[in-house]
């Protein structure tokens, strides 16, 4: 099913693998278009002056992947038992993001929003993590996202909407997933809306196990905010997202179909075709 590059905590996923992922992906995004989304390509680094605007290398450096050049210029290019050393290498000005929807909140930076809308979008995600296990934890793994931008009630209504979906979808599936609250700090830890988020949860997951494959998320107006983006009254717009983790839900769907992918595969089809399309908004 996977290769055996960089294991493991990457992953070359094989043929029926791709076809689950993609039929996965298509189906999440096909949830957010129908829903009113529109799609959007982000790229799979961004300057760090990008990543530092959301607090990043305050709040999660110990995920942060960077990337830079070589220094071809009298430092040391060849790499020793599989790594460069520092004195081989440029500034570092490219960071790895290690969540898909920044490249939405980039998107429409210093724009003046219609009134509420909705993004969808998938990318690469990389996450510098202290352990990993296959495809229920890797440094690069793919992740599908419907953003939504607007006013407080939007981007919560978003959340229910889809929330009752993910949960229709994975008992059509037989998953069986919970709902569970989760800590996930974007906001700087001595902060008002720090505060606001341990009193009122920002983040859910949908678990199998012990392991996330979805989740939904309230950002208040931070990235709005961060990124000059109002509404037409003239306040900075909130935001909230819905995050599928693509290898994650491979994996959950491998094991149940004892690896079995086209058993899977047929699996999600007759899921998707149980729940019918996202209404529209």
């Amino acid at each position: 099913m996977t290769g055996s590059s960089g294991a493991p905590a990457l992953a070359i996923l094989g043929p029926g693998a791709t076809r689950l992922v993609r039929e996965l992906d298509q189906l999440f995004a096909g949830w957010g278009v129908a829903a009113g989304a529109e799609e959007i390509s982000p790229p799979p680094l961004y300057p760090v002056t990008d990543l530092e605007k959301f607090d990043v290398y305050d709040n999660f450096p110990h995920l942060a992947w960077v990337a830079g050049g070589l220094d071809l210029d009298g430092g040391d290019v060849k790499p020793v038992d599989g790594a460069f050393a520092p004195s081989g290498l440029r500034e570092t000005r490219y960071g790895l993001p290690h969540a898909t929807c920044y490249g939405a909140y980039l998107y429409h930076e210093g724009t003046d929003l219609p009134g509420d809308i909705l993004v969808t979008l998938v990318n690469r995600c990389f996450r510098n993590e202290d352990h990993y296990g296959g495809l229920r934890r890797l440094a690069s793994f793919q992740m599908r996202e419907i953003v939504a931008l607007g006013s407080y009630e939007h981007t919560q209504q978003v959340i229910a909407r889809f929330t009752e979906r993910i949960e229709a979808f994975a008992e059509a599936l037989g998953l069986g997933l919970t709902r569970e609250a989760a800590s996930d700090p974007f906001f700087k830890n001595d902060g008002a809306r720090a505060l606001l988020a341990k009193l009122s949860p920002v983040k859910y997951e949908f678990q199998y196990g012990d392991l996330a494959i979805a989740s939904v998320n309230t950002h208040r107006n931070f990235f709005g905010e961060r990124c000059d983006i109002r509404l037409p009254a003239g306040e900075h717009a909130f935001t909230s997202c819905v995050a599928f983790g693509l290898e994650r839900w491979l994996a959950v769907l491998s094991e149940v179909h004892d690896t079995d992918l086209s058993a899977a595969l047929a699996a999600v089809r007759g899921a998707a075709a149980a729940v019918g399309p996202a209404p529209a908004a």
